[in-house]
């Protein structure tokens, strides 16, 4: 039988499809590993991001190693000065939310806006995580000017320095 590649699962059946507890697949939703959808008060999963997670991870490309980097330096600052920080995200959320109505970034852009309101837990989670939600979340962030020029520089120089920018 062919699977329907949009298909959403339930934890329950998540958990069947990986070999593990319910739980462990709450787990992986909450940490940002596992994308999810709410419906109601139950997590529903997609099939083919469930699939994902039995293949060999794929290394994270260099663009996408950078963009953690810096990311890793904000969630810096968000612990620093969460107040602050959201404030910024959510200045920029607004912007970004008018600039691109009716696109693919603005469905990122809503989950932002989502991650920003469950807390600082949930947004230091997408900041940091190398799961594929939070790699496709940094594409898409709202964390422009929270780190200064030279704060940002310094990221980068220390990027490249560690010999990750030779990365994938």
């Amino acid at each position: 039988m062919a699977t329907v590649s949009g298909e959403l699962l339930t934890t329950g059946q998540a958990a069947k499809l990986l070999g593990s507890s319910r739980q462990q697949v709450v787990n992986l939703c909450e940490r940002g590993d596992l994308p999810f959808v709410r419906v109601g008060a139950h997590r529903k999963v997609r099939r083919e991001h469930v699939e994902a997670l039995l293949r060999p991870k794929q290394a994270l490309t260099r663009d996408q190693l950078k963009s953690l980097w810096l990311h890793q330096a904000v969630a810096g600052s968000l612990v620093v000065d969460p107040d602050e920080v959201l404030a910024r995200a959510r200045e920029n959320l607004d912007r970004l939310l008018r600039q691109h109505r009716g696109t693919m970034a603005e469905v990122w852009l809503r989950r932002w806006q989502d991650k920003i309101d469950e807390g600082v837990g949930s947004v230091l989670r997408a900041l940091t995580s190398e799961g594929p939600e939070a790699v496709e979340l940094r594409q898409n962030s709202p964390f422009a000017g929270v780190l200064s020029q030279p704060q940002r520089r310094k990221v980068l120089e220390s990027f490249k320095r560690s010999g990750w920018d030779r990365a994938a």
